[in-house]
């Protein structure tokens, strides 16, 4: 791993070590006052019977399955503000979600991968990926984030 401490860049092997590792995993639930609260942010209307706004899947997926993106960075060997940057997300919905469901979370990094522009520069691809599971083991939604960190 990485030591932010002294600066020293994760290395190639180290990054490629990280392929498979998964998060502790969890369960979450999104209750109606934060659905409500998300909804409200977004400049939305609440959407009807209890169906949870998209926004949700940008922190939920990361918080059930026993992650954040603190620890995410950490991980990933981020190194200062401004070392991360978003290659983008994938957000799937299997299922609607709904409030007031318990949902099994589950993920794992992916892929990396060590690139090296023209001028020399290093950034590392970071893939993980969360799914969502209903109590009937049907799979709901799944995010896969893709992030470079700058070296």
């Amino acid at each position: 791993m990485s030591d932010s401490s002294t600066g020293a860049a994760m290395t190639e092997d180290e990054l490629h070590a990280l392929v498979g590792q998964r998060f502790p995993g969890g369960t979450r639930t999104i209750e109606h006052w934060e659905n409500w609260l998300l909804t409200d942010c977004t400049g939305f209307e609440q959407l009807p019977d209890g169906l949870v706004h998209p926004i949700a899947l940008f922190h939920v997926p990361i918080q059930g399955a026993g992650t954040s993106i603190a620890e995410l960075f950490e991980i990933s060997g981020a190194q200062g503000a401004g070392s991360v940057g978003l290659d983008g997300y994938d957000w799937e919905y299997f299922t609607p979600m709904r409030e007031g469901v318990e949902y099994r979370v589950e993920g794992s990094i992916t892929e990396v991968e060590r690139m090296v522009s023209d001028s020399g520069a290093i950034a590392d691809r970071f893939v993980y990926s969360i799914d969502l599971t209903d109590p009937d083991g049907v799979l709901t939604a799944r995010i896969t984030n893709h992030w470079r960190i700058r070296r």
